[in-house]
C-alpha cells in the first residue's frame, strides 16, 4: 500500500499525510511520541496497539482515535487499511517481531532504539524491509536534533582540531521493577543508555571502532538483581583514537560529552535529552565560547522526516544498518565484559552520517499528558 492509494479514518483521501499506529504505550510513548504528532503537519496519528484495556480506553478518548487493537490484533491493524506505517515503542526484544510482521504486510517501520538485543534479530529487520520494498528507519532522535548537528559541525570544521578524544557520561536512577532491569526483555545499561554514548562518538568521530574494552559493576541493590548497575567502556577508533564513556540506572541524572581535539574541546550539556535546552562549551586557546539551543520537538521532527522519506521515497539516514552496528558494538562490549579483556571488532559497515542539512526545528511539547498505568523510569 503506497500513501496515495491510502485513505484516512475518516475517509479522506490525503496524499501528503502518513498514518501511524503506535504500537506499544509506555511512558515514553505517551509523554513524548503521542503529543508529538500535534507537531508533525505529514503525519497523523490513527492506531493504538496496546495490551492494556485501560491505556486504549483513555488514550484514545484523549487523542480522538477510533481505531484500537490489543497485541493479539496487530495484524488486523496492519491489514486495516487505515495505517501506512508503524512506531514501535515495544521493549526491546519485541522490536524484530513486530517490525518483520509490519514489513510483510507492506507497512513502513519507525522503530524505537537498541534495533533489537541481537544482530541476527536486527538483519532479519533489514531484509523484511528490503524484500516488501518498505522504509526503515530507527529512531535515532538526535540525528535531526540542531545542538547534536552543530556539535558535528564544529568537530569536523577543524577549530578544535584533529579530534583525538571523546568521553561521556549518561546516568539516572531507574526505580526497582522497571523494564530496563529485566535482563530477558533486553535491558540493561547498554542498550538503553549507553547506545546514544555509542552512536554519538561514531557520528562525531565519522568511523566505526575497532576494538573495543567494557567492565560493569554493581553495588548489589536488589534492583540490580538481573543487570548491571553501570558500565564503563573504551572504544578504539582507526588512527588510535580513543572513546569513554560511562553510563548508570544508579546515579543522579547527568547527559554530557566532551570532544577533545589537538587545538581545543567541546563539551555538550544535556546532550542526550529529549526536551529541554542544551549548552555547548567551545574551548579554544584556553577562550571560552558558550551557546545555548533551545528546546525543541524532537518527536515531531522524527516524525516528519520518516513521514517525507515515505512520501518523497528517499531512504532515512538513521537506517537499519545504522541500528545493527550499535547493536553488534554493544554485543561485543558484552563479550568484553563477559571475559575481560579487550575484543576486536571486523566488519562494522561504514554507514552515511548525519548532517546539519537534517536539521528539524519544532516546537516542544507545551502540556504533559495524563500518564495512564505507566511512569518515568524514576518512577515519576
Amino acid at each position: 500500500m503506497t500513501p496515495s492509494q491510502s485513505t484516512n479514518s475518516s475517509g479522506n483521501n490525503d496524499k501528503n499525510k502518513i498514518r501511524y499506529a503506535v504500537v506499544g504505550l509506555g511512558w515514553f510513548a505517551q509523554e513524548a511520541a503521542l503529543p508529538a504528532f500535534a507537531q508533525a503537519d505529514n503525519s497523523e496519528l490513527t492506531a493504538l496497539v496496546s495490551d492494556d484495556p485501560d491505556k486504549l480506553k483513555e488514550i484514545s478518548k484523549q487523542y480522538g482515535i477510533q481505531d484500537t487493537y490489543s497485541y493479539e490484533q496487530y495484524e488486523e491493524c496492519l491489514k486495516s487499511g487505515k495505517v501506512d506505517a508503524v512506531y514501535i515503542a515495544l521493549p526491546n526484544h519485541l522490536h524484530c517481531e513486530y517490525t518483520v510482521r509490519a514489513a510483510n504486510q507492506g507497512i513502513h517501520v519507525l522503530c524505537e532504539k537498541p534495533m533489537a538485543v541481537t544482530e541476527d534479530e536486527c538483519e532479519k529487520m533489514i531484509k523484511a524491509s528490503e524484500d516488501n520494498n518498505v522504509k526503515l528507519m530507527i529512531a535515532y532522535r538526535l540525528h535531526l536534533e540542531e545542538s547534536n548537528l552543530q556539535a558535528i559541525e564544529t568537530v569536523n570544521s577543524g577549530k578544535i582540531g584533529e579530534p583525538r578524544i571523546f568521553n561521556s557520561v549518561f546516568t539516572q536512577q531507574v526505580e526497582k521493577g522497571n523494564i530496563r532491569l529485566q535482563k530477558a526483555i533486553g535491558g540493561g545499561t547498554l542498550y538503553d543508555i549507553g547506545i546514544y554514548c555509542i552512536n554519538a562518538t561514531r557520528y562525531l568521530f565519522k568511523d566505526e571502532p575497532i576494538e573495543v574494552f567494557a567492565v560493569a559493576a554493581n553495588n548489589g541493590e536488589e534492583r540490580f538483581a538481573e543487570v548491571e548497575e553501570m558500565t564503563s567502556a573504551i572504544l578504539r577508533f582507526p588512527n588510535d583514537r580513543l572513546a569513554t564513556f560511562t553510563c548508570s540506572f544508579g546515579a543522579e541524572k547527568v547527559s554530557t560529552y566532551q570532544v577533545v581535539g589537538t587545538k581545543g574541546d567541546l563539551r555538550v550539556d544535556s546532550a542526550y535529552a529529549w526536551e529541554g535546552e542544551q549548552k555547548h562549551t567551545l574551548t579554544i586557546n584556553s577562550e571560552k565560547q558558550e551557546r545555548s539551543f533551545e528546546s525543541h520537538g524532537q518527536l515531531a521532527a522524527e516524525f516528519v522526516y520518516f513521514s517525507d522519506c515515505i512520501l518523497q521515497n528517499k531512504n532515512p539516514e538513521p537506517s537499519g544498518m545504522e541500528g545493527l552496528n550499535d547493536v553488534r558494538i554493544i554485543r561485543t562490549l558484552n563479550q568484553s565484559i563477559e571475559t575481560g579483556k579487550p575484543v576486536q571488532i571486523k566488519n562494522l559497515d561504514q554507514q552515511k552520517r548525519p548532517t546539519s542539512a537534517q536539521n528539524i526545528n519544532l516546537p516542544p511539547v507545551e502540556e504533559k499528558p495524563e500518564l495512564v498505568n505507566a511512569a518515568s523510569p524514576g518512577g515519576k
